[in-house]
Parts: structure tokens; C-alpha cells; sequence
């Protein structure tokens, strides 16, 4: 019983240094004037606390949506771009419908003028 609670320790501090040190919270900026895309995100204390991603909106290849149905459903929003892989645009805890998915999606793809994949 000491070895659950002491892991069940850990796990919950680790939990709650997340919640605290607001890790994965961030902003996207889409500059359509200069047509560069800035990325932000917050990550665990350290040297590479910062996350920030800029690169041009021609480098931008599509946006895709990723859907995994089943016990619990996960609909997340990519941004593909050449050369750095896919980049979540959509926080996973973020449970939107199908429909809300879909409607950023769209808005995001019609404003970068790319192409929509569905995964």
C-alpha cells in the first residue's frame, strides 16, 4: 500500500506542477500583412521554457483534422507544415464537436488558402 501511495504522490504533484506551471497554454498569430505564422507555447521550467515557432504562411501545406472515435472520442486540429511535421492546433483536453472541428478547420484553411485533410 506505501508503493501506491507514494507513486499516487508523485503523480498527483506532477499533475499539479503542470497546472501551476501552465504548461502546453500558449498563443497562434497568423500575420497576414508580414505573411508569417507565430507559435507560442509555454513548456516545463528549463532552458527550452519558451516554444516559439515562426515560419512562412507559403511553407503551410494543409490543416488537418485527426478523429478517433471510441470509448473516448478525440478530435484534434493539425497544421502540416513542409519540412517540420504537424504541428496541434487544438489543445487535447479541448473537447469540440464534430461540427465545431470542422467550422475552424475551415475558417483557418480559407484564411491560409490551403487544402483540409481528414485523418
Amino acid at each position: 500500500m506505501s508503493f501506491y501511495g507514494i507513486a499516487g504522490l508523485f503523480i498527483s504533484s506532477y499533475l499539479w506542477c503542470t497546472i501551476w506551471w501552465n504548461v502546453g497554454s500558449g498563443y497562434d498569430r497568423f500575420d497576414k500583412k508580414a505573411r508569417i505564422v507565430c507559435i507560442f507555447r509555454w513548456g516545463f521550467p528549463g532552458k527550452n521554457r519558451r516554444i516559439f515557432i515562426r515560419f512562412l504562411m507559403k511553407d503551410i501545406q494543409s490543416i488537418r483534422i485527426e478523429v478517433k472515435e471510441g470509448i473516448s472520442t478525440r478530435r484534434i486540429l493539425y497544421m502540416e507544415i513542409i519540412g517540420q511535421g504537424a504541428i496541434p492546433l487544438t489543445r487535447i483536453d479541448e473537447n469540440l464537436t464534430s461540427r465545431e472541428i470542422e467550422q475552424k478547420a475551415a475558417e483557418l484553411a480559407y484564411f491560409l488558402r490551403v487544402p483540409i485533410e481528414l485523418l
